[in-house]
């Protein structure tokens, strides 16, 4: 399994963001995802963090399809390929209608169309093409207007390996075409035991393609901590309530929750939809409380090192081939110490 750590710009100073990349690097992570959500963008950090590692490669996790034109899209990967030696991998979303139209303004229309058709302008922009498409979402150039399709003159370096695109999915329809046209899924809110109807989606989209789940990286992420004894795990298990509550009930609308959907059709239904009327309600204290601690287990690495060990075993026996961390730990040196006991238990 390849591992990785996922950072924000907001999240620390600076140099402790650098530190923190330099460190993993050296404990033997493979991989740094760059959150962007609405706080700091994810392009600028990847291009200073990949100055200061020399093996780590970078990708944007995510980049959300309805914050940058298909082109500015295609023209920040490129640069930041051409920045990090050919290290960068492009994650993009769809994100959701709070985001895409409260903060930048953007209808949050028909995001499947919008994802497929930024893709194609990325994969004509890396082979030098004209950047023209008569999509339903993105139109290049704009009809009946003084435009002209153009070239990008930034192209990947001679003998560049194709830029690696994972769509960062949740719905059926987008896992489908995740398996159909990226390299990789970066997943969220995952429970293995129920992760049939992800991973059966994300193949029927490669049958399309006429591949397989073997041709696709699966990104999974979860925290990680060790506790020490079940009364130590039992305080971890109530923080982590809180977190699971907000994705049940904040992460969207009424209406629009891709993560409560997520959650639902992995077993979860009953929880999931009584946690987000709480919420909707305005009694947090009681949408946590209603999770359980089967729950909050199933979707964390959470326990003892033999507990979070089975676990990893878990993952990778669905299919997981790439392992997002989030250790635990109030002081760097302590983040530090539950990520290297991690790397330790991983799977061979």
């Amino acid at each position: 399994m390849r591992t990785a750590i996922q950072l924000a710009a907001e999240a620390a100073p600076w140099p402790d963001l650098v530190n923190w990349v330099v460190e993993a690097e050296r404990l033997g992570v493979d991989h740094c995802w760059v959150a962007e959500a609405w706080g700091g963008d994810a392009a600028t950090p990847i291009a200073g963090l990949s100055q200061h590692v020399e093996r780590m490669t970078f990708g944007s996790g995510i980049f959300q399809v309805g914050a940058r034109s298909a082109a500015n899209t295609a023209m920040t990967a490129l640069t930041l390929q051409r920045v990090t030696g050919g290290r960068f991998s492009l994650g993009l979303g769809a994100s959701g209608p709070q985001v895409v139209e409260g903060l930048h303004g953007v209808p949050f229309r028909r995001p499947l169309t919008r994802m497929r058709e930024t893709i194609e302008v990325v994969r004509m922009a890396e082979a030098g093409e004209r950047l023209e498409l008569d999509g339903e979402q993105v139109r290049l150039p704009l009809p009946d207007g003084e435009g002209k399709a153009l070239r990008l003159a930034l192209r990947p370096e001679p003998g560049s390996s194709p830029l690696p695109i994972y769509i960062a999915s949740l719905s059926p329809r987008m896992l489908a075409l995740t398996g159909e046209v990226a390299d990789g899924w970066l997943g969220t809110s995952f429970v293995p035991e129920g992760a049939a109807s992800s991973l059966d989606a994300l193949a029927a989209g490669a049958d399309r393609a006429g591949r397989t789940l073997a041709d696709l990286d699966l990104c999974q992420g979860a925290e990680v901590a060790f506790a020490r004894d079940e009364e130590e795990l039992a305080v971890m298990v109530d923080a982590r309530r809180k977190g699971l509550a907000f994705s049940l009930g904040g992460m969207g609308s009424a209406d629009t929750n891709f993560y409560n959907d997520a959650y639902s059709r992995q077993g979860f239904a009953e929880v999931a939809a009584e946690s987000q009327r709480f919420w909707l309600a305005g009694d947090r204290k009681s949408a946590a409380a209603v999770i359980p601690d089967e729950m909050v287990l199933a979707t964390t690495l959470l326990g003892t090192e033999e507990s979070v060990a089975a676990r990893l075993r878990t993952w990778r026996d669905v299919g997981i081939t790439h392992v997002r961390l989030y250790p635990a730990g109030d002081t760097m040196e302590a983040r530090l110490d539950t990520l290297g006991r991690t790397l330790d238990l991983l799977p061979s």
